[in-house]
């Protein structure tokens, strides 16, 4: 037997993504038609157990007017942070040191306190690890899968990817024209944290010489003779695709920060690879880093169309009395699967698919 659902809370954790908003209007619609009351949580669940530190509150009641006219706004109207995971939340101890404190258990009383029967938590792999964690605890919770590298296991793709894509074959097809004319190597730093999906997909969709991902890991050595083969025939310029992940044969990633409570930043591969490449061809090189710039912007026809119905389902799945499950897009439907399977797993490129296949045909250096 299910209770009945009159409240339900809406959350939008780790990084934004374009389409959220998108997802949080079709759940909002979805919910209120079915008679229930829907409230968004400020910055991940910050709203709930740091509410003081919110003079408009904590809650943000979501109304039909209050959602109207976002689905193609990028960003999130509840805030995102990556930063205070509440199962690891930095807390000064009596010793004056930073330590990690489960706070999980004053969030499910923030739960309790509001009257909120049901969770929406949109997120990616950490914000569904959490989520996990909640429906364990005993609260109502479905997923729905966000993040711009398209990293998370049991979906064909997540929201985000789509316009992420987009933008950076965009950028690499304005780079493609001044490189020509400076006969430079230009080297592409984007997104992806440990998985390739941005780079192969944005570098084959550009017409990169060399795309170097996480999932293999890479000779510099191979990618300048490709450098210099181009030359020889007259082409005196090269585009090379870097995801943020990627990383040197007997090497390591690339990180520029760690935090405690925060995942650490990867980043700085680009110019690396960049200055490597100037030495070992003698050609200038540049390194571009797209950053910040895919996870902003109006989503695509896709990623809103996508975020509509993973919102819709996710309501569905509450009002059919699903809990601890992620909505999944399994081509033509959408699916749901626990959350169990989802959290801490991450989704690689598998090295057989098609686009790598493709890539090779086209004489792709991956820098094997």
């Amino acid at each position: 037997m299910n209770p009945t659902i009159k409240r339900i809370a809406i959350n939008t954790g780790g990084g934004d993504a374009p389409g959220l908003n998108a997802v949080i209007r079709a759940a909002v619609l979805a919910a209120l038609n079915r008679g229930w009351e829907v409230v968004g949580i400020r910055e991940g669940y910050n709203g709930l157990f740091l509410a003081e530190q919110y003079p408009e509150g904590g809650l943000i009641s979501l109304t039909r007017d209050s959602v109207r006219g976002v689905t193609h706004l990028g960003g999130t109207i509840l805030g995102a942070t990556n930063r205070g995971n509440p199962l690891r939340y930095p807390t000064l101890a009596e010793t004056g040191q930073l330590v990690e404190k489960d706070r999980t258990d004053e969030i499910m009383e923030g739960f309790k306190r509001q009257q909120i029967d049901a969770l929406i938590a949109i997120g990616g792999d950490g914000s569904l690890a959490i989520a996990n964690v909640f429906a364990q605890k005993g609260l109502r919770v479905v997923g729905v899968p966000k993040t711009i590298d398209n990293d998370l296991d049991q979906t064909v793709i997540t929201f985000g990817f789509d316009t992420a894509v987009s933008f950076a074959t965009e950028c690499i097809d304005r780079l493609h024209s001044t490189a020509q004319a400076h006969r430079r190597v230009i080297v592409i730093e984007v997104m992806g944290r440990y998985a390739g999906w941005i780079a192969l997909n944005a570098g084959v969709s550009g017409t990169a010489d060399a795309i170097l991902i996480p999932e293999i890991p890479y000779d510099l050595t191979k990618v300048a003779a490709k450098i210099e083969d181009r030359a020889r025939r007259g082409l005196d310029f090269s585009l090379v695709v870097v995801a943020e992940g990627a990383k040197p044969k007997e090497g390591s990633v690339s990180v520029i920060a760690r935090e405690i409570g925060r995942a650490e930043r990867l980043g700085g591969i680009g110019e690396k690879v960049a200055a490597e490449l100037q030495e070992m061809t003698g050609k200038e090189s540049r390194a571009v880093v797209l950053g910040h710039l895919l996870r902003g912007g109006t989503p695509t026809t896709f990623d809103r169309l996508l975020s509509l119905r993973f919102g819709a389902a996710a309501v569905r799945a509450l009002a059919e009395g699903y809990s601890g499950v992620m909505v999944a897009l399994d081509p033509p439907t959408v699916r749901y699967v626990p959350l169990e399977m989802v959290a801490g797993r991450m989704k690689s490129v598998p090295l057989d698919c098609d686009t790598i296949l493709t890539a090779r045909e086209l004489g792709i250096s991956f820098g094997d």
